[in-house]
C-alpha cells in the first residue's frame, strides 16, 4: 500500500472503487485525519486524463465555497503527472446505501431527520451556485449521531460540465435510477434535480426499493420519464399518510410542480416528523419479524423477504366477535392469522374454524375475475391478523410476490385435499358398492392399453 500521498501519511485504506481508492491519512501540517481520494491517470486514455486534470484544478475552489455541517469539506486537490488526488474531511460514518435494503431500514424518525438535513444542505449549495447532480445513498455518509455528510460535490458538477452528460453515466459511478427526468433528457438543470434525486433516496430508505425499477437501462429510463410514482403508503401502510403528498411532490416530473427549493422540502418533512412515534416502532418491528419468522406460511421466505412482507402488511389486534370478512362483499384483501382463531360460515352455517398460521380471504384474492366474498369470517377470541393489501403486494419485489403466490396456492391445494377427504368420509363406497360393473356404460373408463 502507498505509504504517503504527497505530504499526507497513509494510515489505512477506507474503500476502493472502479476508478479511485480512498485512504485515511494524516495531515502533518494541520494535525488532523483526512480522507484522500486517489485516482491514477492512465496514459492509455489521454482524453480522460485531460478531463480529470481540469476536474481537479477546479475541485479545491469548489471545496472552499462549501462550508456546511452536512457537506464533506474539500481541503485540497492535486494533479500530478500520473495521478490526481482530492483531500477531504474525514467522516467516521456509514454510506446510506447500507440502509437501503428492506432488511436494514432505519427507523422512520431517523430517515426523516437525515433527509431533512440533506435537503437543507442542498439548499445551501445551490445558493452558492453549485448543483450536485449525483445524489444517491452511496454519496451520503451518516455518523453515529445521524448527521449526514454529502460528498462528491465537485466531482459530479465538473464531470457533467466537461462531458455534457451526467456523471452517473461515466466512470462506472452508478446507474440512472436516481436521476430526474430532465437530467436523463439532458435538459438544463437547477437545484430541483438534486431534490428529485434526494426524493428517490427518501423513497428507498422508507421502502427498501426504488420507485422505478426495470431489468434494463432503457426500460428504466422510460419509466422514470413516463410512469407515475407509486404510492409510498401503499407499499408500507404503516407510514404516516402525510408522506405520500411529499413524495409525489419531490418526484414530480413537471419542474414547475416540484419543490422549488430544499428549504420548502425540509419544512414539509419537519411537519411529518412531529407525527412519528419515536422508538416504539423499532421495537415492534423486531418483535413482529420474529413472530412471522416462526409462522408456517413464511417458512420458505428469506429473512429479507419476511422484512419486506412486514413493510407491506398491517398488523391488526382484534377483539373477539369482530367481523373480519363479510359474505357478499367485494374485496381482494386477505391475510394471515398470527394468533387467535376465527369462524368461517356461509349463510349462517359454520363450515370451519381456523387458527394461528392459517390464511383468510385468499380465494377472493386469487380469483382472476370474481372478488365477491363467498363466506363470512368472525373472530372467536382476541386475534392478531396480518392484513395484506393487494395493491401494496403488487408493488413489492418480484421475489416477494412469487413467495406469496406459491404459499397461497399451497394453502388452497391443502384445503381442497382436506375437503375431498371429508367428502369421501361421507360418500358411498366407490363403484356404488358393487364394483365397476355397477356403473352405467357411459360412466365406465376404458383402461385398455394401446399396443
Amino acid at each position: 500500500m502507498t505509504e504517503r500521498i504527497g505530504k499526507y501519511e497513509v494510515i489505512r485504506t477506507l474503500g476502493k472503487g472502479a476508478t479511485a481508492t480512498v485512504y485515511l491519512c494524516r495531515d502533518p501540517d494541520a494535525g488532523r485525519e483526512v480522507a484522500v481520494k486517489l485516482i491514477q491517470l492512465g496514459s492509455d486514455n489521454a482524453a480522460m486524463s485531460r478531463r480529470l486534470m481540469k476536474l481537479f484544478q477546479a475541485e479545491s475552489g469548489i471545496g472552499r465555497r462549501l462550508e456546511h455541517p452536512h457537506i464533506v469539506r474539500v481541503y485540497d486537490a492535486v494533479v500530478e503527472a500520473e495521478r490526481a488526488y482530492i483531500v477531504m474531511e474525514y467522516v467516521d460514518g456509514t454510506p446510506l446505501d447500507q440502509f437501503a435494503s428492506i432488511s436494514k431500514l432505519l427507523p422512520l424518525h431517523r430517515v426523516i431527520g437525515i433527509v431533512f438535513k440533506c435537503a437543507l444542505a442542498l439548499d445551501y449549495a445551490y445558493r452558492q451556485g453549485i448543483i450536485h447532480r449525483d445524489i444517491k445513498p452511496a454519496n451520503i455518509l451518516v455518523t453515529k449521531d445521524d448527521d449526514p455528510k454529502i460528498t462528491d460535490f465537485g466531482l459530479s458538477m465538473n464531470l457533467q460540465r466537461e462531458e455534457g452528460r451526467d456523471s452517473t453515466f461515466i466512470m462506472g459511478v452508478g446507474s440512472p435510477a436516481y436521476m430526474s427526468p430532465e437530467q436523463i433528457k439532458a435538459y438544463p438543470l437547477n437545484q430541483k434535480t438534486d431534490l428529485y434525486s434526494l426524493g428517490v433516496v427518501l423513497f428507498q430508505l422508507l421502502t427498501g426499493r426504488l420507485p422505478f425499477r426495470a431489468n434494463n437501462p432503457a426500460t428504466l429510463v422510460y419509466r422514470i420519464i413516463n410512469q407515475d410514482t407509486p404510492s409510498i403508503c401503499a407499499l408500507n401502510p404503516n407510514l404516516p399518510p402525510g408522506l405520500d403528498p411529499i413524495i409525489k411532490k419531490v418526484l414530480e416530473k413537471d419542474l414547475y410542480n416540484r419543490y422549488k427549493n430544499g428549504a420548502e422540502f425540509a419544512k414539509d418533512l419537519a411537519a411529518v416528523r412531529y407525527q412519528i412515534v419515536e422508538e416504539l416502532g423499532v421495537q415492534e418491528d423486531t418483535g413482529h419479524f420474529r413472530v412471522l419468522r416462526g409462522l408456517p406460511f413464511f417458512a420458505d421466505f428469506e429473512d429479507v423477504e419476511v422484512w419486506e412482507s412486514l413493510r407491506i402488511c398491517v398488523w391488526r389486534n382484534l377483539a373477539g366477535q369482530v367481523v373480519l370478512l363479510r359474505e357478499g362483499e367485494e374485496s381482494r384483501l386477505f391475510g394471515i392469522l398470527v394468533s387467535g382463531s376465527v369462524e368461517v360460515s356461509i349463510d349462517g352455517r359454520v363450515i370451519c374454524r381456523l387458527a394461528a398460521g392459517d390464511v383468510v380471504g385468499e380465494m377472493a384474492y386469487l380469483h382472476p375475475k370474481d372478488c365477491k366474498r363467498k363466506a363470512s369470517v368472525v373472530t372467536l377470541e382476541p386475534t392478531v391478523f396480518l392484513e395484506v393489501n393487494p395493491a401494496a403486494l403488487a408493488l413489492s419485489s418480484d421475489e416477494v410476490q412469487e413467495r406469496f403466490q406459491k404459499a397461497l396456492l399451497a394453502r388452497v391445494l391443502d384445503r381442497l385435499a382436506e375437503a375431498d377427504r371429508r367428502l369421501a368420509e361421507r360418500g358411498e363406497p366407490a363403484g356404488g358398492g358393487n364394483g365397476a360393473a355397477a356403473l352405467p356404460d357411459a360412466a365406465k373408463f376404458d383402461l385398455e392399453l394401446l399396443p
